[in-house]
């Protein structure tokens, strides 16, 4: 067990009575205090280029964690080879209610039902601009403003892609978040062609493409996956995230209403990457219940190209990534 298991793990989820958010909002002031990193973790092994990005090694932090950026040089100190902020959407916006954020330590799990609480794309732009280059590779993870009707939501991710164009190594569109009431809806085979066709149209004009990778739902069958492939493979995005919380409750006893993550998401997690990798022939980011290095190594036997994580960090800290790190050197 490592110090951070041991020791400091306890103390956290101690702090401030167990609310998981506010100890969740203290680590990140923490963490915007330490020195930048400089140099990205990168041991013998673990470099890989993927869709056209260079990743000092495959396993980086997912959205959610730090959603503005405010840690940003931080995280490669931790081992992390790249990083995703976000989501982000327009219109700077609160979130739902709280209490919205719960540990659920027997199951190395999480529910959440954040609701995309961020500052809004032209703050995050402004910071980025101010931080200038990582060591890193940087993704910005896009979703739509609750504000927002689904008539408008092309024009409300085009906004922030805009906003954020040429800050970061790659964009994930994000339609599979259960805590955004309809967002869901864009996975579907005409909102999510809109969408995309905009986004490449909307790079084409700003000076060229970049990277665009679309984050998937677990909850999907295969035969709607199959249709949102058919969508990203017409328009020609560049990779899939898979996958994001799950509204399912495998294995677990809770009242909580919101997206589930951590250890009980692996088995379908792991189900979807190999699916997708082998029906789309892209590039997969696998994330979902890793908890272990193994884990990690299991998502790249399943077709992954690079792995993130979030609830496993939270439950085993800097250790993880390490060891996830190792676990996959040998996997290129």
């Amino acid at each position: 067990m490592s110090f951070y298991e041991r020791a400091v793990r306890p103390a956290l989820f101690r702090m401030n009575g167990g609310d998981a958010e506010a100890v969740h909002e203290r680590t990140l002031r923490v963490l915007a205090r330490l020195p930048r990193a400089r140099r990205a973790y990168s041991p013998p092994g673990a470099r890989r280029t993927v869709f056209g990005v260079d990743f000092p090694n495959p396993v980086g932090l997912a959205a959610g964690m730090d959603k503005d950026g405010r840690a940003l040089g931080a995280w490669p100190r931790l081992g992390f080879g790249f990083v995703e902020v976000g989501t982000v959407t327009q219109h700077a916006q609160p979130g739902n209610d709280r209490p919205r954020l719960f540990r659920l330590p027997q199951y190395e799990a999480v529910v959440n039902r954040m609701g995309f609480n961020n500052a809004g794309a032209d703050a995050l732009a402004a910071r980025l601009r101010a931080l200038g280059p990582l060591p890193v590779p940087l993704g910005i993870s896009l979703g739509k403003s609750k504000v927002t009707p689904l008539t408008g939501a092309v024009e409300d991710y085009v906004h922030s892609f805009r906003q954020l164009y040429g800050l970061g190594s790659y964009f994930a569109v994000n339609v599979s978040s259960p805590n955004t009431p309809g967002l869901r809806e864009l996975q579907d085979k005409e909102h999510l062609s809109a969408l995309l066709g905009a986004l490449r149209a909307e790079a084409l004009s700003l000076g060229g493409p970049v990277p665009i990778l679309v984050k998937v739902a677990p909850d999907l069958t295969d035969a709607a996956l199959g249709d949102l492939l058919d969508v990203c493979l017409g328009v020609g995005v560049a990779g899939l995230i898979a996958t994001n919380t799950t509204v399912e409750r495998p294995g677990v006893s809770t009242t909580e209403a919101g997206g589930l993550s951590g250890r009980p998401l692996a088995p379908r997690a792991l189900e979807v990457v190999r699916f997708v990798a082998k029906e789309s022939g892209l590039p997969v980011v696998g994330v979902g219940g890793i908890t272990r290095p193994d884990d990690a190594q299991r998502m790249l036997e399943a077709g992954a190209a690079l792995v993130q994580l979030y609830t496993g960090f939270i439950f085993h800290g800097p250790r993880l990534v390490r060891g996830a790190v190792a676990a996959t050197r040998s996997m290129t």
